[in-house]
């Protein structure tokens, strides 16, 4: 039997089996790595690990980790706290403000995973205060960030020129960019729709009540570590370093951040910078951070490295670890060029879009785009479909399916959210990546490549 085929079915048995059984699909994914890599493929350890983002690890551990020691102090709750006040009675504006948040560090040229690793833990946090469907929130976030994947000043617009111009094909910039902005603007729409946009509006007065009476325990509670002191039977709870009350109106009123809070928040800025400007790796850099915190405040953070969601990383590293084994045997490869010996050249750019949506729903868009695109270059020389209506759907088709929990942008999404929710919010990043992984080819296809066949 092939490889190629043993590694497909192995990939379709981790999911069946860690779906019907409580086992981890990460670590199913590094068995099976194991297991075909050293009975099939005849690899060394060495050779098997060569899959392991190592990249995709630091980034997961230092970003969870300085968010958690965040979370722990009360700088998160402090920062959400502000949010609600300028908000106010808005809370049906606040998906689409989380969208368009999450749509500006990819515009000005961030890669995904950059920006929703510093936007993700607030957006959440956000949403709930408002009592927002998380579901809707996370995926805001995530189509939010997709909005921007193909600025003329992000990467992933660079690669996809850089791929298309060395087979002498021109791609138009502006279709690349508006078309991929559009699709996920649609997107944007039919995730406020189903996933509680009316419900919102109907009930404007009610989430804001909800929203302002968790101020006070709530920032209270985690400015102090956890530690809600109270006064007199009747009076509000209170803590250090979060809110105070009224006294007229036992309205919650904010009070200034502590030291280690304003230190904390100057980091995570320091970190946002860093990475969005300055293109430091932000895994490495979210990771020093979080180290010099809870060695300078130790009390502070007590606890605190147990917000790193390593069933999260563990899942992510094992599914990565399997898929970059498959690429390394070149199943992908095989995939692509049987589809491009078809020889229709309409049915070749729906199937590549397929492969690319379906493949990149557990690999890096990135790299999937600079295998596809070169097997598009043949036929898209011929005239017969044009260029950069080929070029858009497959870079559609190939980054929509980000908002599964396999990607970095997912992971990063899905590791911020309450631990008691993440089970919950998987399924539907599951449910949502494999309709988009479906409905993207076939859209792109009917929208962009059909009205430009010749």
């Amino acid at each position: 039997m092939s490889i190629h085929v043993i590694g497909v079915v192995a990939l379709v048995l981790v999911f069946v089996v860690g779906t019907l059984r409580p086992v981890s699909i990460g670590a199913l994914s590094l068995v099976a790595t194991f297991l075909i890599g050293t009975l099939v493929a005849h690899e060394t350890v060495d050779e098997l690990l060569a899959g392991f983002p190592a990249d995709l690890f630091v980034l997961l551990v230092g970003v969870t980790y300085l968010f958690g020691l965040a979370a722990v102090n009360g700088t998160i709750e402090w920062i959400i706290d502000r949010a609600v006040r300028l908000f106010g009675d808005r809370p049906a504006l606040v998906p689409w403000l989380i969208f368009v948040f999450s749509a500006v560090p990819t515009t000005a040229g961030a890669l995904g995973p950059a920006g929703v690793a510093m936007l993700a833990p607030l957006c959440l946090r956000l949403g709930e205060r408002y009592a927002i469907d998380r579901r809707m929130t996370a995926l805001m976030v995530m189509h939010g960030s997709c909005v921007g994947n193909f600025s003329p000043l992000n990467g992933l617009a660079i690669i996809v020129q850089k791929a298309a111009g060395a087979g002498g094909v021109q791609v138009s910039s502006s279709a690349l960019f508006f078309g991929n902005a559009a699709y996920n603007i649609v997107l944007g729409v039919v995730i406020y729709l189903c996933f509680g946009g009316r419900t919102l509006l109907r009930e404007r007065h009610t989430r804001v009540a909800t929203a302002a009476a968790t101020v006070t325990a709530s920032v209270g509670a985690a400015a102090d570590g956890g530690r809600v002191s109270t006064t007199t039977a009747g009076d509000p709870p209170r803590a250090s370093g979060g809110v105070d009350s009224d006294a007229e109106g036992g309205s919650p009123r904010p009070t200034a951040l502590r030291g280690d809070q304003a230190i904390t928040l100057l980091v995570m800025l320091g970190v946002g910078v860093g990475a969005l400007v300055f293109d430091v790796e932000i895994g490495f850099l979210a990771l020093v951070a979080a180290v010099a915190l809870h060695a300078v405040f130790p009390k502070r953070f007590e606890a605190a490295e147990k917000k790193i969601v390593w069933s999260v990383v563990l899942l992510i590293c094992g599914v990565t670890t399997l898929v970059g084994a498959m690429e390394r045997y070149g199943t992908i490869d095989a995939v692509g060029n049987g589809i491009a010996a078809i020889g229709v050249p309409l049915l070749i750019a729906f199937l590549l879009c397929l492969v690319g949506a379906v493949t990149s729903a557990f690999g890096s868009s990135a790299g999937l785009l600079g295998v596809l695109i070169p097997l598009a270059v043949p036929f898209l020389v011929q005239g017969e479909i044009g260029a950069t209506a080929m070029i858009v759907a497959l870079a559609i088709s190939a980054t929509v399916v980000d908002s599964t929990p396999f990607s970095s942008v997912g992971a990063l999404t899905l590791a911020n959210a309450p631990e008691p929710a993440r089970p919950a919010l998987f399924r539907t990043m599951i449910r949502w990546g494999i309709a988009m992984a479906v409905t993207a080819p076939v859209l792109t296809w009917l929208v962009f490549i059909l009205p430009s066949s010749s």
